[in-house]
């Protein structure tokens, strides 16, 4: 009886170790696909792979997009307000 269980507490033991390092690889490769998507981007546009940078660009492609939301419900000056700051931010960073 002893064996038995010293053997389901063995196997059960290997099954998370198992587990455990399937995710251990999973997020370790998460991250630096990730790293290699910002490095990538960041390098195409000719600007800093940094948070700051990176944040500022979602800025920009942020107020691009209010513009064309305000383009698809016909308000043309929004349109033009939110488009001309979303190119006035992503000009300061890709210069």
């Amino acid at each position: 009886m002893q064996d038995f269980f010293s053997w389901l507490g063995q196997t059960l033991g290997e099954i998370i170790r198992f587990v455990v390092d399937l995710l251990i690889l999973f997020f370790y490769n998460l991250g630096a696909s990730a790293r290699g998507f910002f490095d990538g981007l960041a390098n195409s546009l000719g600007i800093p792979a940094t948070v700051v940078s990176l944040a500022v660009l979602l800025l920009g492609l942020w107020l691009l997009y209010l513009a064309l939301r305000a383009l698809l419900r016909r308000r043309i000056v929004a349109t033009l307000i939110w488009a001309v700051l979303g190119v006035t931010v992503l000009s300061w960073l890709i210069y």
